[in-house]
């Protein structure tokens, strides 16, 4: 079978799209960190609809941990296809953005020296919020942590986001070049503030001159970013494969859905993201919070209830009306009333959301969605619990999503099976589960313990602390399935 490429695609047969634009023009202006299958389902697409009239904003990747990106599409000159399902059948494009994609590990000084230069305007992160090396809980650089210890240490062989950041931004202000606008793509709260947050306190640990000096330069737009992208399996890459007539070592899955909201402080300059669907406002955050808590605190409380329930995809979740039920009402009565968004239609928002986490084409795992719970909980269920608890109104069903993630992390499921828990605290939260046994107090206070994800304040609010134990007392007793049932009535 024929490999996807530059040279391969004007053979390849008729029926899906192909860049519009010579690439053998585009030059790089975007250094993305972390190119996974996100990145490649969104801000590239976006950027590879606009290179046509300007192709000066081509993206550079770059591979944190592991080399296995650079791996499938450096064979492939960048070049890979996102297959857009639904249930009306699969549609097929071939993204020409990604120019080239290097390995942090072992072509660090290749890709610092990329990021020192002039050309670059922009450098973008889809790192996952574990990849910011910061406490959920607070929202500020751990300076404990392993990555960062390394960083502040070896300040020209940073491996965390943070440190090659500042290091590339070291090296700007050395040689007098203005520095580049850094914009996160991850679902962090505020994650413009954030990341300013994180970036400049790593600067100041290195050089106080150093990070004052980024702290008055440096810009760090907001974003809301919205696409679900499954895992591509072998299946995927076979459905390409007959679609397209290439093989594709790393195809990307998606949905016909994306949303892109971007806060418009880019001093350095950008690409009018506006001419392809992005909207660019003045502020994000009120957009930013809407998806926190109306789609990713549904998903995180759909992944755990029903791969609990033995619901491997969150369309079979969906296919059950008890858990249709269950988020609707979880937006309509617990996450919508904290949100201030006048002349923005919630409701038909909600009605979109349940209709995307019901598309059985896209076969979204629940184990995928339930990776990374202790970095993903505070901003998805526990800020939206939190405004609740100060107005005094129910969390009943915010509460039930803890209380599933608190079963989940036990690593058992109702089986008796083994559940792959995936988090950076994992074997933390297994060794108190080990220690609760069966006790839902026990399991909550332990959990709860766990200050880098639940603050001090929310263990000790009685409200929270007993909503959450009654859920875990109904998981132990009858199982996910019947909770949700009971619950909905």
């Amino acid at each position: 079978m024929t490999r996807l490429s530059a040279k391969t695609i004007p053979g390849s047969p008729t029926g899906f799209a192909v860049p519009d634009y010579d690439r053998s023009t585009v030059t790089p202006g975007i250094v993305h960190l972390g190119i996974g299958a996100f990145h490649r389902a969104h801000m590239a697409v976006y950027v590879d609809s606009l290179l046509a009239t300007n192709p000066n904003w081509g993206i550079v990747g770059a591979s944190l941990r592991r080399p296995d990106t650079k791996e499938a599409l450096e064979p492939q000159d960048g070049l890979y296809t996102v297959a857009v399902r639904d249930a009306s059948g699969t549609k097929a494009r071939v993204i020409g953005s990604v120019l080239k994609v290097l390995d942090a590990n072992t072509q660090r000084s290749e890709l610092l020296d990329l990021m020192a230069s002039p050309a670059i305007r922009i450098v973008s992160l889809t790192v996952t919020e574990k990849g910011y090396c910061y406490a959920p809980a607070t929202g500020e650089l751990d300076p404990n942590h392993p990555d960062i210890v390394h960083d502040l240490a070896n300040p020209d062989s940073p491996r965390s986001a943070p440190g090659m950041i500042v290091a590339a931004l070291a090296q700007r202000r050395a040689a007098d070049v203005r520095p580049f606008t850094v914009m996160s793509c991850d679902n962090l709260p505020s994650n413009g503030p954030t990341t300013r947050r994180i970036v400049v306190r790593f600067a100041e640990l290195r050089d106080p001159a150093l990070g004052a000096w980024v702290a008055e330069h440096v810009a760090f737009p907001g974003t809301m970013i919205d696409r679900i992208v499954p895992s591509t399996t072998d299946a995927d890459r076979a459905m390409v494969t007959s679609l397209t007539g290439l093989e594709d070592a790393w195809p990307i899955m998606t949905e016909p859905f994306t949303q892109w909201v971007i806060e418009d402080h880019f001093p350095a300059g950008r690409p009018p993201f506006e001419t392809v669907g992005a909207q660019v406002v003045k502020d994000v955050e009120p957009f930013e919070r809407m998806k926190l808590r109306m789609l990713n605190g549904s998903h995180s409380t759909l992944a755990y209830l029903g791969y609990l329930a033995g619901h491997q995809y969150v369309s079979d979740a969906m296919g059950d009306p008890a858990f249709v039920k269950l988020i609707h009402n979880l937006m309509t009565e617990e996450a919508i009333p904290t949100l201030d968004m006048p002349g923005v239609d919630l409701a038909g928002y909600r009605d979109q959301l349940l209709e995307r986490f019901r598309n059985p084409a896209l076969q979204h795992r629940t184990w995928q969605i339930a990776m990374d719970g202790t970095q993903k909980l505070p901003q998805r269920l526990l800020g939206t619990i939190r405004d609740r608890l100060k107005a005094d109104q129910p969390i009943t069903h915010l509460a039930l999503g803890v209380a599933a993630w608190m079963r989940y992390v036990m690593g058992i499921d109702e089986n008796g099976d083994t559940i792959d828990v995936k988090d950076p605290l994992a074997m933390r939260m297994m060794a108190i589960a080990a220690g609760a046994g069966d006790d839902p107090e026990a399991l909550f206070d332990g959990l709860s313990a766990l200050t880098e994800v639940f603050g001090t304040d929310l263990p000790e609010n009685e409200v929270f602390r007993g909503t959450v134990i009654e859920h875990l007392e109904s998981l132990f007793e009858i199982g996910s399935a019947e909770t949700v049932a009971e619950l909905v009535g």
